[in-house]
This record gives C-alpha cells, sequence and structure tokens, in this order.
C-alpha cells in the first residue's frame, strides 16, 4: 500500500487541524498476498522450533522402521522385489509435512491485535489467510528434501527418474497444504495456541490407520477396511508407485483425489473461520 505525507501544519491557521484527503491506495491482491508470505517466511528461521522437529521426527521413524521391520517384511514379500526402504520413504515425507503451519503465528497476531489493524487497512481479507499458506508450501518443500535425500543414502532410488522425484516432492507439499485447513480454521476461531498444538492429533488417527508401516495386504480385515476410507493409503500409494519403474497414473491419480477432497473440507472450514473472524473484528 502507498501513503501521502499529511499537509504541513506551518501552512495552516494557528489552532486548525489539516486533515489529508489523500487516502492509502489498496496495492492489489497479488501485492497483499506477496506482502504477507514475504513477512511470513522472514519469521521462519527466527523460529527454529517450529521445523526442526518436523525434521527429525520422520527421520527417526524412517530409520527405526527400517532396522526393525525390514527384515520381516522383506522375508514375506507381498509382490517380488519388495524394498521396505522404498515402501517406509512416502511415510516418513507424510510425518514431516503433517500439521506444519504459520498457524501458531497467526494466534500470536491476533493476540497482539496486530491481524485486526489489518482488517482496518486496505489490505483483501483472503491474502492474509493465503499469504500464510503460500508459506507454508514453501516451508513443506523445504522439509521434503532432507527427507528424500536420506532415504537416497538408505538406497532409494526413483524408478521414474528426475520428473518422478519432483512430482514425489510435489505430492507431499500438497497433502502438507491441504492439512494446514484445520490449524488455520481452529487459530481463527478460537486464537488459543494450545487449541492450534492440539490439532495435530487429528493426523494420528489419519497415520497409523493405514498402510504406514506395513502393506495394506498384511493388515487384518478390519484395518484393511478402515484403511480403504483414508485418504492418506491412496497419498502413500501414489508416493510409491513413483518409485517403481513404470508410471502408474491410476494411483498418483487417486493420490490427487484424495489430497483435493481433503483440501476442500480444511480450506472451508479455515475461510468460514476467517468469515467469522473478519465479522467479529
Amino acid at each position: 500500500m502507498t501513503t501521502t505525507t499529511p499537509s504541513d501544519p506551518a501552512s495552516s491557521p494557528k489552532g486548525i487541524t489539516v486533515r489529508s484527503n489523500v487516502r492509502a491506495r489498496p496495492s492489489g491482491f497479488f501485492g497483499d498476498l506477496f506482502t504477507v508470505a514475504g513477512r511470513a517466511l522472514r519469521s521462519i528461521p527466527r523460529e527454529p522450533e517450529s521445523f526442526i522437529p518436523a525434521l527429525f521426527i520422520p527421520a527417526f521413524f524412517f530409520i527405526v522402521n527400517v532396522g526393525a521391520l525390514e527384515d520381516l517384511t522383506e522375508a514375506f514379500p507381498i509382490t517380488e522385489g519388495f524394498n521396505y526402504r522404498e515402501f517406509q520413504l512416502p511415510t516418513a515425507i507424510i510425518f514431516a509435512v503433517t500439521g506444519i503451519s504459520r498457524a501458531p503465528g497467526l494466534v500470536t497476531d491476533i493476540q497482539a491485535g496486530y491481524f485486526d489493524r489489518l482488517l482496518l487497512s486496505p489490505a483483501r481479507r483472503l491474502p492474509l489467510l493465503l499469504g500464510l499458506m503460500v508459506a507454508d508450501f514453501a516451508l513443506v518443500i523445504f522439509l521434503c528434501i532432507p527427507v528424500v535425500i536420506l532415504g537416497i543414502v538408505f538406497g532409494v532410488s526413483f524408478g521414474t527418474g528426475p520428473l518422478g522425484l519432483i512430482l514425489f516432492i510435489l505430492l507431499g507439499a500438497l497433502w502438507g497444504l491441504a492439512f494446514t485447513g484445520f490449524p488455520y480454521a481452529i487459530a481463527l476461531k478460537t486464537a488459543n495456541p494450545g487449541a492450534v498444538a492440539s490439532s495435530f492429533i487429528l493426523f494420528f488417527p489419519f497415520a497409523f490407520l493405514t498402510s504406514s508401516t506395513v502393506p495394506l495386504e498384511n493388515l487384518t480385515p478390519w484395518m484393511r477396511n478402515i484403511a480403504r476410507f483414508n485418504p492418506i493409503t491412496y497419498v502413500l500409494e501414489g508416493m510409491r508407485s513413483l518409485l517403481e519403474d513404470d508410471w502408474d497414473f491410476a494411483d498418483i491419480g487417486k493420490a490427487l483425489l484424495a489430497i483435493g477432497i481433503l483440501g476442500a473440507i480444511s480450506q472451508t472450514m479455515a475461510l468460514s473461520a476467517l468469515r467469522g473472524r473478519v465479522d467479529r473484528s
């Protein structure tokens, strides 16, 4: 936004305050979007506690699960050439990107009154939320890269080549972005840091009631039936297909559909919470 300087008081009659007729001019949708996103991105290095656990936890689970279950699962493979390290890498990515958002920072802005001041400005309302999500998307891509490097160090290879590697990271990042709607909805609705922190609990049923540790065919019948209704199952299968030698567009399409459905639900909740916050302010 651009502003102009007020009229010179010296040129006004004594005791009379002169107001400028010039008002702040909106900078446009994308100007607001990039401003909010830039501020959020600059704040990330100052808060390493917000992303370091997201690197440690997936790396820890990847190494531990491979060490504990690799020999067992490969002794009774479902398919010829089954590789448990390749099977576990998408799970590690999902753990790295799920629940990562700037929602705690948004709560701080609301409590400090900064968000209300933004609502008084000519800034458009939608970029106030979308700008944070742009920063989230950049962050989850950054988080995916070290996990992928860890997998490559452990011998994981991408049969679909560099394009498959890019799509693998993109699927993980899109899943992380789709999930961010939940913490943002809670942040805008409650402005409570504890409630936002607990939003990660929503992920645990998704994470473990699926084929995250063993193939779907190895699950008990009741667990297998639940996993088939779990969107993470299809995201994992789509990502795992990119580690094979041939492209499986059916699995990739199912992964994108699962991400789209979850994203539509979570982002609708977040936008509804934003409208409620704007109305209250």
